[in-house]
């Protein structure tokens, strides 16, 4: 989609809803202007995750409903930058649009519950990070068999944001994401179950092997692209995607047994 029809198409939308500040039709095509490349970055590094059956096209036409969610609720009185709020308004509309359109198989979500509980039972068995070769040999399969999973399986996300909402944080009807977003938020229960889930995450994360971390680090961190990280490290770029795969099942296992214990 040309960054021109982007704009046209986010004008038709943005005709009848408030937008920040009450700005002028100006400013509100200002606004379009410098936020649709957002979209297209969001929708990019979504889709170098995903099957190549999944359109980048969809992707955009939901980030669209994101910036036009994100310029009819944004708060400016919460200090929080325009910017930050689209991009999570962006990517969660995105992240809607592809579990609506309910894309990976039930057979491979399987795959990755199986792994990511042999993962989690191993590490608890042996106490450390295990080994591709140990993964593999106890889940009764060749390495390749194992490598081609999780080729499978890549584009998984980390978490399932309406279980979050759900459940950790027991909202209705409250958008987690304004929940994350607003700093004065002050319900001591929010306050305590965020802060819990992001310190065993970052606990997760500190457990990695190093070469994980880094590449958890670069991608997410540093906004590297899987081929760039892959440079970086003198790999190539499938190998960094099976990686960022594995490292994704592996939070994913440690979250899981987290969320079970405080649910």
């Amino acid at each position: 989609m040309k960054t021109k029809a982007l704009k046209y198409q986010l004008n038709d939308h943005l005709r009848d809803i408030d937008t920040p500040g009450e700005q002028d039709p100006v400013s509100q095509e200002d606004m379009v202007l410098k936020y649709s490349p957002l979209i297209k970055f969001v929708a990019h590094r979504l889709a170098m995750r995903l099957p190549t059956h999944i359109s980048v096209q969809d992707l955009i036409s939901a980030g669209v409903i994101g910036l036009m969610d994100a310029l009819s609720k944004y708060d400016p009185n919460k200090g929080v930058e325009f910017k930050t709020y689209a991009e999570f308004r962006i990517r969660g509309a995105m992240l809607d649009e592809l579990r609506a359109m309910d894309w990976v198989p039930r057979s491979v979500r399987q795959k990755a519950t199986r792994i990511e509980r042999t993962i989690l039972h191993l590490e608890n068995k042996m106490g450390r990070p295990v080994e591709d070769e140990e993964v593999a040999g106890e889940l009764g399969i060749s390495l390749e068999d194992y490598y081609n999973s999780i080729n499978e399986i890549n584009g998984l996300p980390l978490l399932d944001r309406e279980m979050i909402q759900n459940k950790v944080f027991k909202l209705s009807g409250k958008d987690i994401l304004d929940l994350l977003l607003d700093e004065e938020e002050n319900d001591p229960f929010h306050q305590l179950s965020f802060k819990e889930l992001k310190g065993a995450l970052a606990t997760a994360i500190e457990e990695l092997p190093h070469k994980e971390k880094l590449v958890i680090s670069l991608y997410y961190f540093e906004e590297l692209t899987l081929k760039e990280i892959g440079e970086v490290l003198q790999l190539t770029e499938s190998r960094i995607c099976q990686i960022h795969t594995k490292v994704i099942l592996r939070l994913r296992a440690k979250l899981k047994r987290y969320l079970m214990d405080v649910l």
